[in-house]
């Protein structure tokens, strides 16, 4: 088989794909655009996939003071420090402190992906350059949203979608009917289009508007892709040469914890 790529969705999907491919974890509503704001910001992050995760990177962390963020079930768990909160994270100066992110299912999806041979984690800030990053480093590519109550979220699938347009459009082929179908519906789309979502009405119900209207304005603007190892989301900024083709700038790793 060629290169090849495929939409698939809910964190249970990452095992679907141990060996052979790029796995990327799409949650855009709000995990992935949490996790991916923080490490651009200059924090590290690390996605957990449970309570309990959490308490051991807690420890692990300890001498670095690490924050709690994030939700579960759409509430933010007791003596975490922030919601699910891009906005929020961007209004505070204390970056030297981690991050350790926990939500319904994006960071458990993130989590799951770092345990396959490759593990990325993209939102509308940064889906074409990890497209442009997986076309010359991977030949297989699983895109994953993390859906929401079993369902495959319409802000996820535009993402997931976007990406695979670009990876098809750089020779890699569609491993299913479903794949395809995806890229055809929502190619041209705009950000915009994820306002018909359970995610986003749940944004407008509960008075977060401010991170949803940062979520569909922040669009590529972040020029990397996020890799996830040993835990910790790492930023490998992607540049694009003159002739169209992506060149990916390698930068020193951090240590891990």
């Amino acid at each position: 088989m060629g290169k090849s790529v495929t939409i698939d969705y809910l964190p249970e999907s990452a095992k679907r794909y141990p060996s052979g491919y790029a796995v990327v974890a799409v949650d855009v509503i709000r995990a992935t655009s949490v996790a991916i704001t923080a490490v651009e910001l200059g924090r590290r992050c690390f996605p957990v996939a449970t309570l309990d995760g959490a308490s051991q990177m807690m420890e692990l962390l300890a001498s670095s003071n690490p924050m709690q963020i994030g939700e579960l079930g759409g509430h933010m768990p007791y003596g975490f420090n922030l919601n699910n909160s891009p906005v929020a994270l961007t209004r505070r100066t204390d970056i030297e402190r981690p991050v350790i992110l926990l939500s319904s299912s994006g960071s458990r999806l993130m989590s799951d992906a770092a345990q396959c041979e490759a593990g990325y984690a993209a939102c509308f800030r940064n889906f074409a350059p990890t497209a442009r990053h997986l076309a010359t480093h991977h030949e297989h590519v699983a895109l994953l949203g993390a859906g929401s109550r079993g369902e495959f979220r319409e802000e996820d699938q535009i993402c997931c979608a976007w990406m695979a347009e670009i990876l098809v459009a750089s020779g890699f082929e569609p491993e299913n009917r479903d794949t395809e179908l995806l890229i055809k519906r929502w190619s041209g789309a705009s950000p915009q289009a994820a306002r018909q979502s359970k995610s986003a009405d749940f944004l407008v119900r509960t008075s977060q508007v401010e991170d949803l209207e940062f979520i569909l304005t922040h669009v590529n603007d972040v020029p990397a892709a996020f890799k996830i190892e040993g835990g910790e989301l790492i930023r490998i900024p992607v540049n694009v040469k003159e002739n169209g083709q992506p060149q990916t700038v390698h930068t020193s790793q951090k240590t891990k914890p």
